[in-house]
């Protein structure tokens, strides 16, 4: 399971000749593989879904309810007691930058196989790249946080974590006029498996970390 650190903990850990390029790494290509599994054409991530449904309902643009969204993402910490951090401000700046950017270089998918590898190398791309900046253990995106506050609480696998959240998700924005493709269903359905999955692959292992999380442990008892 991913510590819970304060701001002040993911400074005072360990190992940042690795966790910040990791982050970096993690961020940019979780925004590559959003734009990926968006030309494939074959569905969204159940976020974008969401805010497809939330853009649609409200008259506003796409951009504006991906904001409001992350916003209430937010709001929604609170009681989750999820500690924002470096990944959290670098989350909103540099994966729609990725993606944007990823957008201007990759090649348009031609023809049914093409589009199901973009869907397919995607996926595992999205999966992969998460585990990697959470890994580095500067806190959560907005969405993600929601997914590792929930783990805490429940003590469940990060598998049935992540496919619960994006299942209501996906099923939140389809009710409000989104989107939902065969990608939709596989990604929902496949992101927390890969996930947890690659999550002990990459994590990085700072001493400093488990002394924090077991110190903060120990005073929440």
């Amino acid at each position: 399971m991913i510590p819970r650190l304060d701001v002040l903990a993911q400074i005072r850990t360990g190992r940042k000749a690795r966790r910040v390029p990791q982050l970096l790494v993690g961020l940019a290509g979780y925004g590559a593989a959003v734009m990926m599994l968006v030309q494939s054409g074959l569905g969204a991530a159940s976020w974008n879904v969401l805010t497809e449904g939330t853009a649609r309902s409200l008259g506003i643009s796409f951009g504006w309810a991906t904001n409001l969204i992350s916003l209430l993402v937010l709001l929604a910490w609170i009681p989750l007691r999820e500690p924002p951090g470096l990944g959290t401000l670098l989350n909103v700046a540099v994966v729609g930058f990725a993606a944007d950017a990823t957008a201007t270089v990759l090649p348009h998918p031609h023809g049914i196989l093409a589009r199901i590898g973009y869907l397919i190398l995607g996926l595992a791309a999205l999966a992969f790249f998460d585990a990697l900046y959470l890994g580095a253990l500067f806190g959560s995106g907005p969405r993600d946080g929601i997914m590792t506050g929930l783990l805490r609480l429940t003590r469940c696998p990060v598998a049935v974590v992540r496919t619960g959240v994006e299942v209501v998700v996906a099923s939140a924005g389809w009710l409000l006029g989104g989107t939902i493709g065969a990608g939709t269903v596989l990604i929902a359905l496949c992101m927390g498996p890969l996930v947890g999955y690659f999550l002990p692959l990459v994590a990085v292992h700072a001493p400093a970390a488990s002394e924090d999380h077991g110190r903060s442990s120990s005073a929440a008892a």
